[in-house]
């Protein structure tokens, strides 16, 4: 809890709303980045109105809040001149106040933590924090030549650890991408250099030949949960597969929730050892139709309308050999390609089963597997030292923010780090 001892920002900020600036940049509030240009990030898939009118003005040196995600740290103070969404909070800052050391302090531990007890909501993704509510809360002032200190103590040392965290997730796109372009060498000899193609599948080399997957596998759809249906003498709890468990080639199994059903229909949605599960739908359509083999991990699992389950034909085709073919370039064109896009990119069934599976014998594919899951296995490892080393940053970041801006950190004494220390 923040000390009640401080100043409360009703004092130190000032919320101001100027509309009609439609000739200025449109700006969006990040957890990670702060207030940038929307233009200057390519993954942000929210959709700007024709109609800016209601836009707000946002000068340099204001601070600009997301009132719905407050409690995730997505505020900063702006260094640019723009206009942001209606449902944001934009305020001046008063002079007794250094702007970059509110920034540091606002997007700190303590206080997103505060944001997240005041905002108010029926569940978190409907949270708000209300200017009535953000005005009360008390923070910690020091003098503003302290301030200033910190600020620029702070804005030294989170950009060597950003340069690191740039430089990480820089090998790990990297290491995505010789990943997948080795596994579809592996699997479409030549879909990475030039050469005759399909007409087809222009994507695909034209030595390729291939058979649709219907021929080799059936596609079953899962059970849709519906809260409101009334129980039924035959009903039975089942585990079940949701969305959120299938992550690209890895099934992640933290947290299996269950699901009462009637029996027919949990036989008619029960995952077998050797299916392969992939989602109908994702945000990202270059993730869509990524697959995983299901190992019969837990017994008596069954899958969620939103997940197909392909059992393929055995002895015809192998189910990592699948999995392979959908993590590869192939699968990925493939899946863009034939996608469905309203908001987010979708597949069907019918789209599935058309998937068209270069034709290998037994013995190919399993010389194909037994390469595809020892790199797998070996990029799996390399990532996941890679991401630890980018939440031990963050965890830092966080750390040295919160101790310089509370005072538990003396700036002035404090030893400057280098990028090899981090």
């Amino acid at each position: 809890m923040i000390n009640p001892a401080g100043i409360k920002i009703r004092y130190v900020l000032r919320p101001r709303e100027v509309t009609d600036r439609t000739h200025l940049q449109v700006l969006s509030v990040y957890r990670d980045f702060g207030v940038i240009p929307k233009s200057s990030r390519g993954d942000n898939n929210n959709k700007t109105p024709l109609d800016l009118s209601r836009y707000q003005e946002v000068r340099p040196g204001d601070l600009v809040i997301n009132k719905m995600k407050a409690w995730q740290g997505s505020l900063g103070v702006s260094r640019h001149h723009g206009i942001v969404s209606p449902d944001y909070l934009v305020c001046s800052i008063d002079r007794s106040v250094h702007p970059g050391f509110l920034h540091h302090l606002l997007r700190s531990g303590p206080l997103i933590s505060e944001f997240g007890r005041r905002s108010k909501g029926i569940r978190p993704a409907q949270w708000r924090l209300y200017w009535e509510d953000l005005a009360e809360i008390s923070i910690p002032l020091p003098p503003v030549g302290d301030q200033r200190r910190i600020a620029e103590f702070l804005d030294t040392e989170t950009a060597r650890i950003d340069r690191l965290v740039s430089v990480r997730e820089k090998q790990t796109e990297a290491l995505a991408e010789r990943y997948m372009t080795a596994v579809s060498e592996m699997v479409t000899p030549g879909i990475s250099r030039d050469g005759e193609r399909s007409q087809l599948w222009p994507w695909l080399p034209l030595a390729v030949p291939t058979v649709r997957l219907g021929y080799l596998a059936r596609v079953q759809t899962g059970v849709t949960v519906h809260g409101a249906r009334e129980g039924t003498g035959e009903d039975v709890e089942h585990p079940y597969l949701r969305v959120a468990n299938v992550q690209g080639e890895q099934i992640d199994l933290d947290e299996v929730k269950t699901i009462i059903v009637p029996a027919s229909m949990a036989r008619r949605s029960s995952l077998r050892d050797g299916d392969v599960v992939m989602t109908e739908a994702n945000g990202n359509p270059d993730n869509l139709g990524r697959g995983a083999v299901w190992r019969d991990q837990i017994p008596g699992m069954i899958h969620q309308n939103h997940i197909f389950a392909i059992r393929a034909s055995r002895g015809r085709l192998l189910p990592e050999y699948l999995a392979a073919l959908l993590a590869s370039k192939h699968g990925r064109y493939y899946f863009r390609y034939t996608a469905s896009q309203v908001g987010i990119a979708t597949t069907s069934a019918s789209k599935v089963l058309d998937f068209p599976i270069p034709i290998a014998s037994r013995e190919q594919q399993d010389a194909v597997v037994r390469d595809y899951v020892a790199m797998r296995d070996s990029a799996s490892r390399v990532k996941g030292v890679l991401e630890r080393q980018l939440l031990l940053l963050a965890e830092r970041r966080r750390a040295l923010i919160a101790a310089a801006v509370t005072g538990q950190l003396d700036v002035t004494t404090a030893r400057p780090t280098h990028d090899r220390d981090l």
